[in-house]
C-alpha cells in the first residue's frame, strides 16, 4: 500500500478519535499483544489526539500528547514537559513517513501549549527512530506491558 497523500491532524471529531483508538487496536493489541485494559486508560479522555489519514480516508497511524498533571505522571513531575505516547502506525503504512509526521504533530502541540520538552517511554526496537527524530535516551531499562521500554527526551527549545 502507499500512503499517498495523506494529512495530519488533531483527532477533534468523534470519528477521528475512534480512528485513533482502531489504529491503536491493531497495532497494540492486535499485533503486540497488549491487553485491550492497558491499551485505553482514563489519560485518553484529556489528551490531545492525533491522526494521520489518506486522502480517501483511511486512517494510517495515531499518538497522543498529555499534558499537565497527566504528563507529570509519566515524566517524573515536571510541569513544562509534555508526554508523547500510543504512537502507532498501521503495518501497511510504515516506513512511509508516517511515524515522523505524527511526531512532528506532538511537538507543535506541545509547543503550542507552551511546554518546553516532550518526554516519551520508547519500545526498545524503536529507540533509532526517535533518535532521528531528536530524542535522547535516560534511565534504565523498564518493562511496560511485558514490553521492553526506555525513557526518552527531547527539548523543544
Amino acid at each position: 500500500m502507499s500512503a499517498g497523500v495523506y494529512v495530519v491532524r488533531v483527532a477533534e471529531a468523534d470519528a477521528d478519535r475512534a480512528s485513533c483508538f482502531a489504529v491503536r487496536k491493531e497495532v497494540f493489541v492486535g499485533e503486540q499483544g497488549v491487553p485491550e485494559d492497558l491499551e485505553y486508560d482514563e489519560y485518553d479522555a484529556g489528551a490531545v489526539h492525533v491522526l494521520a489519514v489518506r486522502e480517501d480516508g483511511l486512517p494510517l497511524g495515531t499518538g497522543r500528547l498529555l499534558t499537565g498533571a497527566a504528563a507529570a505522571v509519566k515524566n517524573g513531575g515536571a510541569a513544562d514537559v509534555g508526554a508523547l505516547g500510543r504512537l502507532a502506525v498501521a503495518k501497511a503504512a510504515r516506513g512511509l513517513g508516517v511515524g515522523a509526521a505524527l511526531v512532528r504533530a506532538i511537538e507543535d502541540a506541545a509547543r503550542e501549549r507552551g511546554l518546553a520538552a516532550v518526554d516519551l517511554h520508547a519500545q526498545t526496537h524503536a529507540l533509532g527512530f526517535y533518535e532521528r527524530l531528536g530524542y535522547a535516551v535516560y534511565g534504565p531499562e523498564f518493562p511496560d506491558a511485558g514490553i521492553p521500554h526506555r525513557a526518552m527526551r527531547k527539548s523543544l527549545g
